[in-house]
């Protein structure tokens, strides 16, 4: 028999998919968790866990199993009673109703932003995203089919938008503006006020607002969450969501577009019709989900939601108060919203560190702790943590945190030495 090495195959794996998978938050993630020993101190934070759903959410799914209300095959544009569900929802909040015409079923938020970019897509044309913002793969895969322009924040208030910066990046090929609201990672939430700046701003400009709101369910500061779409009766809107963050269920892989159209100019652009298309040759959320997705819309008590806002403002009160005693690190606003800690590495102060990623590598070596470097976000020498952990392991978490830079840093007193088991 003829050994491989003589024959000639004419196939080889694409590396299509290379550099995206290479800047992806899954592949940042698991490179740091693979660098933690496990025969050590306890990984932070916790890996697989999240926090409790609702048990709502949980009753609903599994009636959806026992009944078959989810075994069929959905329409690509999703379960007409999810889409109805999901239109409901999101009209509460808004002057403008929205219709479950106007709603298509999506796999996450991920393939929500990759639909909003494909439907819009045409040669030439670009796009204005927030950086730091959306995970470098999804960027890339944007890239793919436009030119991506960034615009820039406004630190001193808070984290709203530079609307001059925006202004400034903006040409004839520019269709829309991508925010997110709640901002991960700055976890700030915009006021209405500047939200209808920024429509104003849109119209005069001729682009499109896209929205991506799968945070919306986490704010807890004095900010309340106000909805882009609220504002569509000056700009055309496309808000993304999901029940990952709000219900702690990111498994689930569920989510939805919702298109708050500006006298029908939607339709006359033929964007409807594009949605539906690239919908047709696209994965589709789980049926059992979307069949359960009225009951957990709709019949969620109030509490859940409390309860976990409560929890995440304790969090980041008590993350906040303990990183102001690490002078190497600089965070500038006190999160109101989402479940992390944004802060900027003063790289200068350290020995022996030379970026974000190198920061993160060395301290998920020594000591089980994984922080996100920044450019996971498209901003170099700033580190995401993860404050969604009871006190007593966010307390352990940041006091390894505060060893680490303590060891690493020119003040620093405390010398190197072996530690976790690496010198």
């Amino acid at each position: 028999m003829a050994t491989d090495r003589n024959v000639k195959w004419q196939f080889s794996g694409s590396n299509a998919a290379k550099a995206a998978s290479a800047a992806s938050l899954g592949t940042y993630t698991s490179k740091l968790f693979a660098l933690c020993n496990p025969n050590g101190k306890p990984i932070l934070p916790p890996r697989g866990e999240t926090a409790e759903t609702s048990h709502t959410a949980e009753k609903a799914v599994v009636k959806a199993v026992l009944c078959g209300t989810g075994n069929a095959y959905a329409p690509s544009i999703g379960f007409p009673k999810a889409k109805c569900a999901v239109a409901d929802y999101l009209s509460r909040d808004l002057p403008k109703k929205l219709s479950a015409d106007d709603v298509f079923m999506t796999v996450g938020c991920k393939q929500a932003i990759e639909l909003a970019v494909n439907i819009l897509a045409k040669p030439n044309a670009n796009v204005l995203l927030p950086k730091p913002g959306f995970p470098w793969d999804v960027v890339h895969s944007i890239y793919q089919n436009l030119e991506v322009r960034n615009y820039e924040f406004l630190r001193e208030k808070n984290y709203e938008i530079d609307l001059d910066s925006v202004r400034a990046v903006v040409d004839e090929n520019t269709f829309a503006i991508f925010i997110i609201n709640p901002h991960n990672p700055n976890g700030n939430t915009y006021s209405g006020y500047h939200l209808e700046q920024l429509a104003v701003l849109a119209r005069e400009l001729g682009i499109m607002v896209v929205s991506d709101e799968v945070f919306r369910w986490t704010v807890f500061g004095s900010n309340h969450f106000v909805p882009m779409g609220k504002f569509s009766s000056i700009v055309p809107v496309i808000t993304l969501g999901s029940i990952s963050k709000g219900w702690t269920v990111p498994g689930w892989r569920t989510g939805w577009v919702a298109l708050h159209d500006l006298d029908g100019v939607f339709k006359s652009k033929n964007v409807l019709d594009a949605a539906k298309q690239f919908l047709e040759i696209d994965p589709k959320p789980p049926t059992v989900i979307q069949a359960a997705i009225p009951t957990i819309l709709n019949d969620t008590p109030k509490e859940f939601f409390d309860k976990r806002q409560s929890f995440l403002k304790d969090k980041a009160d008590f993350a906040y108060s303990m990183v102001k005693g690490i002078p190497s690190l600089t965070c500038y606003m006190k999160p109101e919203a989402c479940t992390f800690l944004w802060t900027e590495l003063n790289l200068s102060s350290f020995v022996d560190i030379k970026d974000d990623e190198d920061f993160c590598e060395k301290l998920a070596t020594e000591e089980n702790l994984v922080l996100l470097p920044g450019i996971a976000f498209s901003l170099s020498n700033w580190a995401r943590h993860s404050i969604d952990m009871d006190t007593p392991t966010l307390e352990d978490a940041f006091g390894r945190l505060k060893s680490f830079c303590d060891r690493h840093s020119i003040l620093g007193e405390a010398p190197l030495k072996d530690v976790n088991g690496v010198n």
